[in-house]
């Protein structure tokens, strides 16, 4: 076979691959390139601090973390305090193409953004229950405006799935919205003019406040802090959902994530399935957010049953 058609017999079989479903070779997407997640360097399967520098000038960071769907957006609250709205907010954090810019406040008093399915919607949470929104717009995101609130059921760590369910922790049908001892875990659906907020049962429940949740995008599996302590330390633990709708009995995420009592909260996992985000702190003064490898974590933990 002469040069030229070794040339050309080799760039065909290069077309044919690239062509094929699952072959194509082109640029990685955004999570896969040294600037994802801040340009931070990925931890193991321990966790680290995230982006403490780029962060520290906002007082207390805490809550729930989100990522665009793209990775080039990055939002976080903040505050000076764990149990006082006053002087909290949220922050946004932009790619610009080049570089992360830095850190510009979006929303004053409401936190813990949690993005809708189609990324064109956050969700923040207010005082007394309020769940606020707002909506991408050409040039960022509209003004923050109250969408819901009940004079009756609390609305807490509010978060939408791909289907168009809520999972949130709520007093739902009992007790009353400040008792917080009263609060589950919990799955809301609106349909039309009603509202449905159903307590996710015993399996994941406890005697006492149940609020502090994160809910794969599929619901598929939940991160819930747990084994809370009268001064309010918690653990991390998992139920994954059985093809029934019911939910796994919940198994720790382990001794790394878990180690020594702390306030862990905020859970949060990226887009791209690879990494855990959430709050760790033994008091305000070390409070920040942490992360960690999960894929693969979630993987081995996962029962035989689902």
């Amino acid at each position: 076979m002469n040069n030229s058609i070794c040339a050309l017999y080799l760039f065909s079989l290069c077309s044919l691959l690239i062509a094929l479903p699952g072959c194509k070779h082109g640029p990685p997407d955004f999570f896969h390139s040294p600037n994802a997640y801040l340009g931070q360097e990925p931890p193991g399967d321990t966790p680290v601090p995230f982006a403490e520098e780029m962060l520290k000038d906002s007082g207390i960071v805490l809550g729930r973390v989100s990522f665009s769907k793209d990775g080039k957006a990055f939002y976080y609250s903040f505050a000076r305090h764990w149990f006082d709205d006053r002087g909290s907010g949220t922050k946004e954090i932009r790619f610009d193409g080049e570089k992360w810019l830095h850190p510009v406040i979006i929303a004053e008093n409401i936190t813990n953004p949690a993005f809708s399915a189609d990324d064109q919607t956050l969700y923040l949470g207010g005082a007394n229950g309020q769940v606020w929104v707002m909506k991408k717009v050409q040039n960022g995101w509209s003004r923050p405006e109250l969408w819901l609130e009940s004079d009756h059921f609390g609305l807490y760590n509010f978060q939408c799935t791909n289907g168009g369910a809520y999972y949130l922790g709520s007093n739902a049908n009992q007790g009353s919205k400040s008792d917080w001892s009263t609060y589950d875990f919990c799955k809301m659906t609106i349909e039309g003019k009603d509202t449905l907020i159903n307590s996710l049962g015993s399996t994941l429940n406890t005697p006492g406040f149940d609020g502090d949740l994160f809910i794969a995008p599929d619901e598929s599996y939940l991160i819930i802090s747990t084994k809370e302590t009268p001064s309010f330390e918690c653990e991390l633990w998992i139920s994954y959902r059985k093809n029934n709708g019911e939910w796994t009995e919940p198994r720790s995420l382990g001794e790394k994530i878990n180690q020594g009592l702390a306030h862990r909260f905020g859970q949060y996992v990226s887009p791209d399935g690879k990494y855990l985000f959430f709050t760790k702190g033994t008091s305000e003064a070390d409070c920040t957010i942490y992360w960690v490898r999960f894929d693969k974590l979630l993987a081995a933990l996962r029962p035989d049953e689902v």
